[in-house]
């Protein structure tokens, strides 16, 4: 699905997808289009683009193309999940320890809708960083 999802080819794109965006949630899928990961994330993210399309926007970077956000923001794992709201990174508490992205694959398009409205009510008060609806730290068998 990831075909039908618009990319960010280059660092350039991915600043003007942040910084121009000024009302919804930028919602950013790094990774690979062929990683399996990845093909999970992007058919959930493919379903809920055009149900949160007033306050979400959803663009994919391929992290093999466009390398200049890999240290930044630690993108080590094969498919990781990160919203933007006015060029700020919105963190969201899961449960996991993680607070700064989603790296694990969602199918539940319900789910991802309620997380994204959730970092967009919070973002819209001006806050870093919201809790997730539901706990995730027990969906994954660590």
């Amino acid at each position: 699905m990831s075909y039908l999802l618009p990319h960010l080819e280059t660092a350039e794109a991915v600043n003007n997808a942040l910084q121009t965006e000024e009302e919804r949630v930028v919602v950013i899928r790094w990774g690979t289009d062929s990683d399996p990961t990845c093909m999970i994330m992007d058919e959930t993210l493919y379903k809920v683009a055009e149900l949160v399309k007033n306050f979400a926007v959803i663009y994919l970077v391929d992290i093999s193309q466009v390398t200049a956000f890999n240290e930044d923001y630690q993108l080590t794992d094969p498919c990781t999940v990160m919203f933007f709201h006015r060029d700020k990174h919105i963190m969201v508490d899961m449960g996991t320890g993680n607070n700064n992205k989603i790296t694990f694959p969602m199918t539940n398009t319900q789910d991802l809708i309620d997380i994204i409205e959730v970092v967009y009510r919070g973002a819209r008060k001006g806050r870093g960083l919201v809790d997730a609806p539901r706990d995730y730290s027990t969906k994954l068998q660590y």
